[in-house]
């Protein structure tokens, strides 16, 4: 099959002829339709990300129909359009039976642990416990947006943050997770303030439905966030991942606020620094988000069917497999505004 792999981190991404994966025996082989390009790939690329054995396939984000299928798989059929979420559950450890896959024992990524997306096919194991049947109404573009920004976002919001009718909500960063959640947060009847440095995502996060946009750029932006949200935000959401939107999130917050951190913390950003007097003073809860349940995702198609949600507004292009390695090099620059998705249909 033809695969974007990389064989050094850093190094160029090529578009090679490799060996067709098959399936294993609770697991499926799915033909690769559309598949996101997210940022947490370019850290995968970069070598931020310790699962990586060379050389790797990336891709993470996909929607796809199965062509092959183990003997064991008892709920899917070859022919079916599925998505999966970013982290995949064993099915069998404490976390799985509890129905938190996104937080397994024994979790495993495409893209990651084991070669992604970024191909004409793609094995997925425990098939049964982690792929999901897209609705026919979704197209696989669409469903390709799903697979890792939307929904960490929909967790982040949701079920994290508890959102609800008329909370202040501020989101650092306007990239493919932060414009998710101004979206999921507007369909709850939340107001919004958007912060980010590209003036082009801040348009996209007007448009979007945010209430107020700030521009990064300028000064005394913890202050501008008060100001709209007449002392301070009932959730703020760090979704870039930096020691200044951590620690502006943190300062946003009202009395008993919530700071959930979704954005990836790397290299000098691993430890940031954090606030904990006025997380002591003002009793803040600080908490992670990581992925998806699977339960989750009828809810989220409910939206999408309800037409309170939109996804076709966060794909900003389409390209080739082959745009791959200047799609990756180009994405520190925080260039883009919405989604890039490769296009194999």
């Amino acid at each position: 099959m033809k695969a974007a792999v990389y064989e050094k981190f850093q190094g160029p991404i090529s578009i090679q002829n490799i060996t067709d994966p098959i399936p294993k025996k609770d697991g499926v082989v799915v033909k690769v339709n559309a598949t996101g390009l997210c940022r947490s790939d370019w850290h995968g690329w970069m070598g931020h990300d310790t699962d990586i054995v060379l050389p790797h396939v990336p891709g993470h984000e996909l929607a796809g129909t199965i062509v092959e299928i183990g003997k064991k798989v008892k709920d899917f059929r070859i022919g079916d359009r599925v998505t999966v979420p970013f982290v995949c559950g064993c099915g069998n450890c404490p976390e799985c039976q509890s129905g938190n896959q996104q937080v397994c024992d024994h979790q495993s990524q495409p893209g990651f642990t084991h070669f992604g997306s970024f191909a004409e096919y793609v094995a997925l194991d425990y098939a049964d416990t982690n792929l999901v049947k897209l609705p026919d109404e979704i197209d696989d573009a669409t469903a390709a947006t799903l697979g890792c920004r939307f929904i960490t976002s929909f967790r982040a919001v949701v079920d994290q943050g508890k959102v609800r009718e008329n909370n202040l909500v501020a989101i650092y960063g306007c990239g493919g997770v932060g414009l998710s959640a101004i979206m999921i947060a507007k369909a709850l009847g939340a107001q919004v303030i958007a912060i980010d440095i590209n003036n082009e995502n801040l348009v996209l996060a007007k448009n979007m439905g945010a209430d107020f946009i700030i521009n990064a750029k300028m000064k005394d932006i913890v202050d501008r966030v008060k100001s709209h949200s007449n002392g301070g935000v009932h959730i703020s959401i760090d979704a870039l991942g930096s020691q200044e939107t951590c620690f502006n999130s943190i300062s946003s917050l009202r009395k008993r606020g919530k700071h959930i951190q979704v954005g990836l913390m790397t290299g000098d950003h691993i430890h940031p620094n954090v606030p904990m007097d006025q997380v002591i003073a003002n009793e803040l809860e600080i908490i992670g988000s990581h992925g998806m349940p699977l339960a989750d995702y009828d809810t989220i198609f409910d939206l999408i069917s309800g037409k309170k949600i939109d996804l076709s507004l966060l794909i900003e292009r389409t390209v080739k497999l082959e745009d791959v390695h200047q799609e990756l090099l180009n994405m520190d620059a925080y260039s883009n505004s919405g989604m890039v998705i490769i296009d194999q249909s």
